[in-house]
């Protein structure tokens, strides 16, 4: 991991390679020696997409974020193969073993960010490195896959809703799938508008940092993360349990996620503790970033090992 600072942000920069070469660019604030969380952001955003939530944990936590491959200052792999979860997963292990060798980090997540995070606390053993998951507007693939086939098995009027209403809610998904299509509304309009559509959409205040400047590459290579896994994994889901303790927060305005998604989790995630935000999508993050810090510094307090059980680095 090589490091340059970068005192305009009050940041440590650095630069981790993952396993299948791609470099990502992490971004950590903070004590080093204080537990560490590791946020991952959704599409088509990058890590500033977290700044208001890493300012507040910061103050009792090594906060830790970093650009996915295909967006701001990471690597963009060219074929759709390159942006299979497993590789995001894979991606995700190499930052937290970089940033916090002896200490397993307590991992957030948004939209894709959450998507590819819940591969990688499915992944067998990775308690051993996730202390805690935050998931928020973005679930497990496979997950989805069994909870359409359970309510297309079980046609209820309440279940055909919910299906009928989640589609409705992910018409997007079948738009990035057409050729040429939304690439080219990304580069010649979305970008521009970007701004302007949180503000309308979500109440989202026009602000400095966010979007970045690489908005329109980073979502005309983040259109690969669908293309590459979402008909694979819906298709035919895999049995993805996780032995990681994960915390819900469901956001009740959410256009893209609806709430109903997050039923039958626990079947997946034996303890999980569900907890509610009032807002929407990307608002939870650039409107209501100290409440959803809260929620975080909450959950990972609690599975920090106290201080006579933590392990010792020098051993």
């Amino acid at each position: 991991m090589t490091t340059m600072p970068d005192t305009a942000a009050e940041t440590r920069r650095s630069t981790v390679t993952g396993p299948s070469g791609v470099p990502l660019a992490v971004y950590s604030a903070g004590d080093p020696a204080r537990p560490t969380v590791l946020l991952v952001h959704g599409y088509p955003d990058t890590h500033t997409v977290w700044d208001d939530v890493a300012a507040d944990l910061a103050a009792d936590h090594q906060v830790v974020r970093y650009d996915v491959r295909g967006a701001g200052g990471s690597g963009r792999p060219g074929p759709v193969r390159d942006y299979r979860l497993d590789l995001l997963a894979d991606d995700l292990f190499a930052v937290a073993q970089a940033v916090s060798p002896d200490r397993p980090v307590h991992l957030v997540a948004h939209d894709w960010g959450s998507v590819q995070s819940w591969e990688a606390v499915t992944t067998p053993g990775a308690e051993a490195r996730i202390a805690s998951f935050t998931t928020v507007s973005g679930p497990c693939l496979d997950h989805v896959g069994h909870w359409q086939r359970r309510r297309a098995l079980r046609p209820t009027p309440r279940h055909l809703l919910q299906l009928a209403n989640q589609m409705a809610h992910s018409w997007y998904i079948a738009a990035f799938h057409v050729p040429v299509l939304a690439p080219a509304l990304w580069r010649f309009r979305l970008a521009r508008r970007w701004p302007t559509l949180l503000r309308v959409v979500e109440g989202v205040p026009e602000r400095a940092g966010h979007p970045q400047p690489t908005l329109a590459e980073d979502a005309v290579h983040g259109i690969k993360l669908y293309r590459a896994n979402m008909l694979p994994r819906v298709l035919r889901p895999r049995s993805r349990p996780t032995r990681v303790p994960v915390q819900l927060v469901t956001l009740t305005r959410d256009n893209y996620v609806r709430p109903a998604l997050n039923e039958d989790l626990e079947r997946w995630a034996p303890g999980l503790r569900r907890r509610t935000m009032d807002t929407g999508h990307w608002a939870a993050l650039l409107v209501r970033g100290p409440e959803l810090a809260a929620l975080v510094r909450s959950f990972a307090t609690e599975r920090e090992p106290a201080p006579q059980d933590a392990p010792d680095a020098a051993s």
